[in-house]
């Protein structure tokens, strides 16, 4: 491999000719949130590697002992950052690549000139089924698979909202069936239409209310027990102890605030038919029912 703007930290030093020797990267040598190094230059390490026999075509897991002769600078390429890298006569003999190449990394000399030299390497092998990627392309797929998960959120939560207020419209009939006697009670000692009205909408607006609290307590201690398994462990392996990415949930007090407020009016919104269509029975009729 070749990087011309891979650094080393003092002491470190690249042996291409030494089959024993490993350059281990920054986040690897120094795992984040710890106060001691994982490993330091002189160590001997134990690196186990998996690959494919190729007399069997069985996955078969080895180990293999390696001197680290080098640590690498901070990159800000997070794959890189966690890399170990032996020479290339090494790596063809534990992975039986026989000098083949999984993946070829070209850097252009300026961004202006990325897309020029992603045409012309197409152009050049992409009749051998050889896939160009640049970090362009990448963040156009991964801003397509956001959009598209975004709209996937949006779904749910309108069925969601929908769920609700049918629920509590259900809610509300079963309660103007089972309180009719009682409705026409209250109209017959001259209470108006207006109170009736407002007695059930009151009652929808409490059950938006007290759904809508429990709703939110639920749905955050649910985001923080769903990423509380995030981090335990360091994924793909890795020196033990090392911090892992761990994902915090994060909720925003406005956002809660809106949520909060819109079921609200969807509550009063779905109780409006019940309560108007209660109001409107006539005391005689409540009481022959």
């Amino acid at each position: 491999m070749s990087y011309p703007s891979l650094q080393l930290v003092d002491g470190s030093s690249i042996q291409p000719n030494n089959p024993s020797a490993i350059l281990v990267g920054d986040s690897l040598a120094n795992p984040p949130g710890k106060t001691t190094p994982f490993v330091s230059i002189g160590q001997t390490v134990k690196a186990t590697y998996s690959s494919v026999d190729p007399n069997t075509g069985k996955l078969k897991t080895q180990s293999r002992s390696f001197v680290v002769s080098g640590i690498m600078q901070p990159t800000g390429n997070n794959q890189l950052d966690k890399a170990v890298i032996i020479n290339e006569p090494t790596g063809n003999s534990l992975f039986h690549k026989a000098g083949k190449y999984d993946t070829i990394e070209v850097a252009a000399i300026s961004g202006d000139y990325v897309n020029a030299v992603q045409q012309e390497i197409t152009s050049l092998y992409g009749s051998n089924n050889i896939g160009v990627i640049t970090p362009k392309a990448i963040l156009a797929a991964r801003q397509q698979f956001q959009s598209g998960s975004s709209s996937f959120t949006i779904d749910i939560a309108f069925i969601a909202l929908l769920v609700g207020a049918i629920g509590i419209i259900t809610t509300l009939y079963t309660s103007v069936n089972e309180r009719i006697t009682e409705i026409g009670t209250m109209k017959a000692v001259g209470a108006k239409n207006g109170f009736i009205l407002s007695l059930f909408l009151s009652e929808a607006l409490l059950i938006g209310l007290i759904g809508s609290t429990l709703g939110i307590l639920m749905g955050i201690t649910g985001a923080y027990i769903l990423t509380s398994g995030f981090g335990a462990s360091t994924p793909g392996g890795g020196p033990p102890g090392a911090a892992a990415p761990h994902i915090t949930p994060n909720f925003l007090p406005n956002d809660l605030l809106n949520v909060w407020l819109l079921s609200l009016f969807l509550s009063l919104v779905a109780g409006v038919y019940p309560a108007w269509k209660t109001s409107r029975l006539s005391p005689l009729e409540a009481l022959r029912r």
